[in-house]
């Protein structure tokens, strides 16, 4: 194997183009050779330059990667090697041997390269090495010869990368490959720091953001994450991927990515929903995308009149590639058309008249009384908007999905409108009306989707588009209901109903009986804030922490203020008291600060300012005090024990054996918070007042 300190880590000179396309590395069927050389026509002219080969269930990638490809296989690769080369996309080949190579044994390393030589001689020249999504315990024999598991996948690949002849793509996945994977984070990860420092610099970097399906991808985390590889990565993008969850596909735009990022990074690589055809928006939005100049001009796509990002539009981009792929819809003759027959079922050329046995007939025309032809009206742009909208993305739906979630919410919670005789009941029947219209789109879209002549998009969206026809269905019988048009529906109503009336079977059960079922719902009941934002206190938060804890002991109180018996906390909460250095978090919602977590390492001093008396034993067991407060305007439980998990972790830094909290009787909110963590329990304290109740935790 090369050594690790190559005089080689310098930084690479030299402009080289920006890698951009598509992925295949999803779970789940691989894409057919007719497919893939369809994407590579799309890429050419949309801009896109890069194909990287890694289908997880091709056998000979992932599972058996030590076996060469047969004769037959291998004649399938040259022609899609050769198929990119002919519309300038550049053909990576992958490989992920993570699952059970033995890094230190010899004999791995050489069937790893004799399997890259078989493709080599395929035609590729572009080659990666993925160890992401693989267990991170070493075999004893590579505990022995590498110091780390990082150490292992580097050597390796340096190895491969200068057996191959510093090919000019050659790109490495880390097993951490993304900013959540990190420990304890990104810039202090030895894992990251190893694979920066010793990875040869020709080699380039895979990384999917701060998550491994990233909502938003910053600037700010990628110049960090940029500094410790010490090179601009490629964002392997999962917005669009759908094979985590059978029951989503994503045709919204490629956004919440500046473009402010690309002379950040090395490139950009979208790893699609599973099924081919749908991905005609992602690739084609990322396309725009990356038209966008380094300066900030875009190209030949005017963008952002009203946008943050002023050379990128995601709603211009998603309409422009919506444009395109309604006439891909409505064509027979491209490719995703209607499937041809066998080849014997079709007509053969012939000199003699074909027999006519219909001659003199003329069409049928339905009578008066008879019911009237069913026509097939044409697919629209507004049915593909509203196809995009339903099928959004991962962290958002589209502006009609958001719009009637919150309508069905509105009538649902003013029924009450629907049978009074008041100024109210004409408003909820017109909100009615208009939530009935809106599902009618969606029947009227399913039905012209169905009829569109290319009937192989149709194919890949159908499961999708009857899943969504369905439940707007049961939502819309539902709201009849409500409204006392007719009988209660048996689709919603009855204790039996078919199996096409509910969702989920067995995956579906179960999640029905765990406790966080429905956490990441995109819209949920009530309706609440998506972003909560945990930040370290500073100084200039001490008024805010001071109008929480006023306004809370307002809510929460039965009896005067001036009446209550003290906490320990309450010098803590009101400022009178510093908490204890890297024991203090903030939270913030869209309005503002919500909510406060503040410690002491040492409840002693506070515990004397109001002359609490409590024995010695009980504060070598519990020595620190918590205190957590949140505005009732918080109704998502996750971020605030987050806030404690944090608190937790950096007492127990300090040394603590154990922390306590006190809270009032009334405070029902708070009581039923730390009573749901499990790991508060009450505890004893001799000479307490009748209304404060003592929890504490070990660590």
């Amino acid at each position: 194997m090369s050594t690790l300190d190559s005089d080689e880590q310098r930084p690479q000179t030299g402009t080289r183009r920006f890698i951009s396309g598509v992925v295949e590395g999803f779970y789940g069927r691989p894409w057919t050779m007719e497919q893939r050389t369809e994407l590579f026509k799309r890429e050419q002219k949309w801009g896109l330059n890069t194909y990287l080969y890694a289908p997880k269930d091709d056998y000979k990638h992932r599972m058996y990667w030590r076996d060469l490809y047969s004769d037959e296989e291998a004649e399938q690769l040259v022609k899609l090697i050769s198929a990119a080369k002919q519309h300038d996309v550049d053909f990576i080949y992958a490989i992920s041997p993570g699952l059970d190579i033995t890094f230190s044994n010899p004999k791995e390393v050489v069937a790893l390269k004799r399997k890259l030589d078989q493709v080599r001689e395929f035609g590729c020249r572009s080659f990666s090495l993925l160890f992401d999504d693989i267990e991170t315990e070493m075999c004893p024999a590579d505990k022995q010869a590498f110091s780390s598991f990082a150490h292992a996948q580097v050597a390796i690949t340096n190895d491969v990368y200068q057996h191959l002849g510093k090919p000019e793509t050659f790109l490495f996945c880390p097993t951490d490959y993304c900013a959540a994977f990190c420990t304890p984070s990104v810039s202090q990860s030895s894992y990251l720091h190893t694979v920066g420092e010793k990875l040869l610099p020709g080699i380039d970097i895979l990384w999917t953001g701060p998550k491994v399906v990233s909502n938003k991808i910053s600037v700010e985390s990628i110049e960090e994450v940029s500094s410790v590889l010490k090179r601009a990565p490629v964002i392997w993008d999962n917005i669009h991927a759908n094979d985590y969850d059978p029951q989503r596909l994503f045709i919204g735009p490629y956004k919440d990515r500046p473009t402010e990022l690309i002379p950040k990074l090395r490139g950009v690589l979208t790893n699609p929903n599973c099924e081919f055809y749908p991905n005609f928006v992602a690739i084609h939005t990322l396309g725009t995308w990356c038209k966008a100049t380094a300066d900030g001009a875009p190209r030949d796509v005017e963008m952002g009149d009203e946008e943050q990002d002023p050379c990128y539009s995601p709603q211009k981009a998603l309409t422009l590639a919506l444009t395109d792929w309604l006439q891909e819809f409505l064509s027979t003759d491209q490719p995703g058309g209607p499937c041809h027959p066998p080849t014997h079922f079709k007509k053969e050329s012939s000199d003699e008249e074909p027999m006519q046995t219909d001659m003199g007939e003329s069409s049928y025309v339905p009578g008066p009384e008879e019911n009237p032809l069913y026509t097939a009206e044409p697919l629209t742009l507004d049915d593909l908007k509203l196809l995009s909208d339903l099928f959004y993305l991962p962290y958002e739906h589209g502006p009609t999905a958001r719009t009637m979630l919150q309508e069905l919410d509105w009538l649902k919670n003013h029924s009450q409108a629907a049978s009074a005789e008041t100024e109210k009941t004409a408003e909820w029947c017109s909100r009615a009306q208009e939530f009935d219209d809106m599902c009618d789109a969606v029947v009227q879209m399913f039905n012209r989707l169905s009829n569109a002549p290319n009937r192989n998009i149709l194919y890949d969206l159908y499961n999708y588009i009857c899943d969504i026809k369905s439940g707007v269905g049961l939502a819309r019988a539902y709201v009849k209901t409500l409204g006392g048009q007719g009988r209660p529906s048996a689709h919603v109503m009855n204790d039996d109903p078919e199996p096409w009336d509910f969702r989920g079977g067995l995956s579906g059960e179960f999640q029905r009986m765990l406790p966080g079922h429905g956490n990441r719902d995109l819209f949920r009941h009530p309706p609440m804030t998506a972003v909560y934002c945990i930040r370290p206190y500073c100084p200039e938060d001490k008024m805010e922490v001071q109008r929480i804890f006023r306004q809370m002991q307002r809510v929460e109180g039965k009896v005067p203020l001036m009446t209550q018996s003290p906490l320990i906390c309450d010098s803590l909460s009101a400022g009178e008291i510093p908490p204890s250095p890297l024991c203090a978090l903030i939270l913030e919602d869209e309005i503002g600060v919500c909510g406060y977590a503040l410690a002491l390492i040492d409840a002693k001093p506070a515990a004397s300012k109001i002359e609490r008396v409590i024995s010695d034993s009980v504060f070598k067991e519990f020595p620190s005090l918590v205190t957590i407060q949140v505005l009732p305007r918080v109704t998502d439980p996750s971020p605030t024990k987050r806030m404690i998990d944090w608190l937790m972790t950096s007492i127990c830094s300090s040394g603590s054996r154990g922390a306590f909290c006190e809270l009032r009787q009334s405070d029902r909110r708070m009581l039923n918070f730390y009573s749901n963590l499990d790991t508060f329990k009450p505890i004893q304290v001799a000479g307490l007042p009748e209304d404060i109740i003592t929890m504490g935790t070990r660590l």
